[in-house]
């Protein structure tokens, strides 16, 4: 969930516990809640679920506490059962059987983001960096981040720009110099032609 930035080049180390795509969480800003899972599948017959987590280390979508859907009305204790290819296996409070399981697929679980640690320096929760307005040094807007990607170098911000396809931006020190989660901005200084790779 949170991710340094790392200076001047990437891989940026995941610090655990931290969900790994705050694209996942939504909101702009700092926002209230953040996504830790999505219920996938039923497992077996019972009322156990497949949830495919968002965290560093997937066991600890169950460790910080009640999960909620979407609206913040329901809420899920989870009890981790099990793992299987790149699920957890889980039950959740109040379902008992493959019905209720099933009914559950597609649910995103969600947590408050006050429940988690806070970050250190230079150390940010994705839920945090979505949202931020992207500008360069002399404030010229560039676009909003809409998304953080990891594909595999380190993160990635995906910029989404009016009137232009969506940008990608590393997420380091020498392309990313300062963020401003007060201010709800971050500041750019993208290398030549980094912005301009994908302009319409």
């Amino acid at each position: 969930m949170s991710r340094k930035r790392e200076a001047p080049h990437f891989p940026a180390p995941r610090v655990p516990p931290s969900p790994r795509r705050r694209g996942e969480g939504g909101g702009e800003g700092q926002s209230p809640r953040v996504c830790l899972g999505v219920v996938t599948a039923p497992h077996g017959v019972r009322g156990a679920v497949r949830i495919k987590s968002f965290t560093e280390e997937p066991e600890d979508v169950a460790r910080y506490g009640p999960l909620t859907d979407e609206t913040g009305v329901r809420r899920f204790e989870l009890r981790l059962i099990g793992a299987a290819k790149g699920v957890v296996v889980a039950r959740l409070s109040g379902i008992v059987d493959r019905n209720q399981a099933e009914a559950l697929r597609g649910l995103r679980l969600y947590l408050p983001r006050s429940a988690l640690p806070q970050t250190e320096d230079e150390e940010y929760y994705h839920a945090d960096l979505i949202g931020l307005e992207a500008v360069l040094g002399d404030g010229t807007p560039v676009g909003q981040v809409r998304a953080i990607h990891d594909f595999g170098a380190g993160d990635t911000l995906e910029l989404a720009r009016p009137g232009a396809p969506p940008v990608m931006v590393p997420f380091t020190r020498a392309v990313v110099p300062s963020v401003e989660l007060a201010a709800g901005r971050l500041v750019l200084d993208p290398p030549p032609g980094l912005l301009d790779e994908n302009k319409a």
